[in-house]
């Protein structure tokens, strides 16, 4: 991967020091020769004996992998690599860290300064079909006034955001860090949106208050029952469902434990065979059990994006930070927004509100699920502008 902009361009990574507060031009542009490897480990690949039924009772099944490798051997990375460098992408160095992102300013004077914030095992690519009816609310059926300017951070480790050396990356870190990054580009006033591990960045946004903070905007509040009788006394029908869903959701996230506990373990797996990284972000097309409306050609561009990074080490590193971190639960009072999918995870308001004490918007979608920004981009754009404006 090269960078421009920098007479000795080496890509992402960087020997700029903590203090270096240069913004850089960077060009996504990966080897040949990397590509060339891929290709060669897929037409190599060995799948695991077939499970009984070959379905998704026990995980990943054979028959997706299978179809699902023959469509990435013919994946023509270098046109969804020219979409991507078809936004302006920099890096920046905040915190000793590299941090990619995206940045592109609305032409609309006044346009409202706005974080958008990736999750796992997504990344900043999820939200490119959002970039011009975001920043160009016109020419996409809006008005002005709707018009936003757009900041799109890949999360330390995930992609260009690399490499990541130290220890202690969690939330409240990267929060901290994107504040810096608003900040550095002349925003003294900003809101956030994002989803599962965005939206939990954006929380801590919240909870960190940065002058000029206009607001969260999320798709789920992870709030659960305290153990008071009287907040289920409080539930309404459709919360329930929302219970059934988290306890589905248990039964099937044994990712979840892993990551949390053994990161590096697992990542060398993920590291060393495409189709095992492959089946381990089976959330993309699992999550809503059976509901998932993310295209094929979304897949293969985050789980290539992975793969060519190499970063899923230190995305799934996150998992063990947080739960390492001993951080106490607090309440937000900062102005929030929810956006419920009909196949996402179900927030619960009774649970929420509780916890979030700032909640003025609240809404429901009835297309759409836990990668909601590739499923079903319109409808958040149009949430967005309902809740900045």
């Amino acid at each position: 991967m090269t960078s421009t902009g920098t007479p000795d361009a080496q890509g992402p990574i960087s020997t700029a020091t903590s203090t270096d507060k240069a913004v850089r031009p960077f060009t996504i542009a990966v080897d040949q020769a990397d590509l060339d490897d891929l290709a060669d480990r897929l037409a190599r690949t060995r799948l695991p004996r077939q499970a009984p039924g070959d379905d998704w009772t026990y995980g990943t099944p054979n028959q997706y992998l299978a179809a699902m490798v023959e469509q990435w051997r013919t994946f023509d990375w270098r046109a969804y690599e020219a979409r991507m460098n078809a936004v302006p992408n920099y890096l920046t160095e905040i915190d000793g860290q590299t941090i990619h992102f995206v940045h592109v300013p609305s032409m609309v004077e006044g346009a409202t300064p706005l974080l958008l914030l990736h999750t796992y095992p997504g990344s900043f690519a999820e939200f490119l079909d959002m970039i011009g009816p975001l920043t160009d609310p016109v020419a996409h059926g809006g008005r002005a006034e709707d018009a936003f300017s757009v900041v799109v951070p890949s999360m330390p480790g995930v992609g260009f955001s690399t490499p990541v050396v130290d220890r202690g990356w969690t939330m409240a870190r990267v929060a901290r860090a994107y504040d810096t990054l608003m900040r550095r580009l002349g925003y003294d006033s900003y809101g956030a949106h994002g989803s599962d591990m965005g939206a939990m960045v954006a929380r801590e946004l919240g909870l960190l208050d940065p002058p000029g903070f206009l607001g969260l905007h999320v798709l789920q509040l992870f709030s659960f029952p305290s153990g008071d009788p009287s907040e289920f006394q409080r539930l309404e029908p459709a919360d329930y469902a929302g219970l059934e869903h988290m306890q589905w959701f248990q039964s099937v996230g044994g990712y979840s434990q892993m990551n949390g506990s053994r990161p590096q373990t697992v990542a060398v797996a993920l590291s060393d065979s495409p189709v095992g990284l492959l089946a381990y972000h089976e959330l993309f097309a699992s999550f809503g059990n059976g509901t998932s409306l993310v295209t094929v050609e979304q897949i293969l561009t985050q789980v290539s994006l992975y793969w060519l990074t190499n970063t899923s080490a230190t995305a799934v590193r996150y998992y063990h930070e947080e739960a390492h971190a001993g951080g106490e639960s607090r309440v937000s009072d900062a102005r929030t927004g929810v956006a419920v999918f009909a196949d996402d995870f179900q927030t619960i308001k009774v649970f929420a509100e509780r916890d979030n004490t700032g909640i003025v918007h609240w809404s429901r979608h009835d297309r759409g699920g836990h990668f909601a920004a590739l499923e079903n981009p319109h409808a958040i754009v149009t949430d967005l502008r309902r809740f900045f404006g």
